[in-house]
């Protein structure tokens, strides 16, 4: 059945706004990266976006457009643009399912997981990335008094997984606190955040990450166990996330560079947004699933020298996000939400990290959370100490911003 037939289902696909000859579209793109090809949909018709949900054919997608939004759209304009929608394969459908599929094959049967980013956000050279990274960290010894060491060994750690640019000063603070540690590590779990929007806890993957410093080996026996307490068929579902999610990336190459070139083994963790946590009225310590994950988890560290690293932004507010521009008074209330959450993180407190979220319904959109409430579930009883905070431009103008911290666990 083609895609102008029956009822047009919209994938999860990334959207910003566009404006291109004094109009305004809305930009539709596969997250995935299944097609390059890119819709541009006009701002007026932006509603049919959220109509597009599977239960109306193009009859009804006109009349609910014209009876709800006021608009009077032609079957066939909106047939032109179901079909543009199905060719860039951002609808849930036979093409894309298959696409997907001989996608997904594709990178499991590659050798590792390529650097996606490499050339593009970092030099693809090792030499040029090394230099690189040498200078963030010659950057950041400002000859400042350095924070002091746990009195134990550093068992975890926050990591950016902004750009290297802008998070330069934390990425470099915290692997230099954190380095020792690193350079010992037999095993690194590696908890990133999935912007794809998994529906899952976590996304597993057997394919090892490849840095431009070498392939760091997944640890096929450590997945093997986890995805047998999560299941098996949840623990791949969105495996594909892990071929184009650059969370996980960044850390492996700062992780890589830290062991001076030399591999350690890899869990890589991709973890979904906890929405029936942070948005809905489901109570963590009531679900039958997080348990069994986070004890699969403790398993996998017991015994070995492992390191559980979130790879975990914080806040991202004003324009760029949809909300207000930034102010010095709104940069204090972010800055004091912030210092807030790190408390919690520092404390061991995951009860009461994920409930400061969940009490403001995450208003300041910190994406880090699910990386960071395992890695306190998976610690235990951990102790931190906060090495570095920033806040980041995320715009030209100055009026958004990211947050990044760099925290380490004992």
């Amino acid at each position: 059945m083609t895609a102008t037939g029956s009822r047009p289902k919209l994938r999860a696909v990334d959207a910003r706004p566009f404006a291109q000859h004094g109009r305004r579209f809305v930009l539709l793109r596969d997250p995935l990266g299944l097609c390059e090809q890119v819709v541009l949909v006009p701002q007026e018709l932006a509603p049919l976006l959220a109509l597009c949900d599977g239960t109306r054919d193009l009859d009804t997608l006109a009349a609910a457009l014209a009876i709800r939004y006021g608009l009077r759209v032609r079957t066939d304009v909106l047939r032109q643009l179901v079909e543009a929608l199905d060719e860039a394969l951002l609808l849930e459908n036979g093409r894309y399912t298959q696409a997907r599929a001989a996608a997904l094959a594709e990178y499991r049967q590659a050798p590792f997981r390529r650097p996606t980013l490499a050339g593009k956000s970092y030099p693809e050279d090792p030499d040029a990335l090394r230099a690189l990274l040498q200078g963030h960290l010659d950057a950041a010894d400002d000859g400042s008094t350095p924070a002091e060491p746990l009195a134990g060994s550093i068992r975890g750690l926050i990591t950016p997984h902004i750009d290297f640019d802008r998070g330069a000063s934390v990425y470099a603070r915290v692997w230099t606190h954190a380095a020792e540690a690193v350079r010992s590590a037999d095993l690194a779990i590696v908890l990133g955040t999935n912007h794809h929007g998994g529906e899952h806890d976590v996304t597993l993957t057997r394919q090892s990450y490849a840095t431009p410093f070498g392939v760091l080996p997944t640890a096929r026996d450590v997945v093997d166990a986890v995805a047998g307490a999560v299941g098996e068929e949840l623990a791949f579902a969105g495996e594909l996330d892990h071929r184009s999610e650059h969370s996980i990336e960044l850390t492996a190459v700062w992780l890589h560079f830290t062991r001076g070139g030399q591999p350690c083994e890899l869990l890589p963790v991709l973890c979904g947004p906890l929405a029936r946590f942070v948005y809905g009225e489901e109570d963590p310590g009531a679900d039958p699933a997080l348990p069994r994950l986070v004890e699969a988890l403790q398993a996998a560290a017991a015994g070995r020298r492992a390191v559980v690293i979130a790879a975990a932004d914080l806040s991202h507010v004003g324009p760029a996000f949809g909300g207000h521009p930034l102010d010095l008074a709104n940069r204090a209330r972010v800055q004091a939400a912030d210092e807030e959450l790190l408390e919690r993180a520092c404390g061991g407190d995951a009860d009461g990290f994920l409930g400061a979220i969940r009490s403001v319904k995450n208003r300041h959109n910190v994406c880090g959370v699910s990386p960071i409430y395992l890695a306190l579930r998976i610690l235990g009883a951990a102790r931190g100490e906060r090495v570095a905070y920033a806040a980041c431009p995320a715009d030209e103008h100055g009026a958004s911003a990211v947050t990044v911290c760099g925290v380490a666990w004992e």
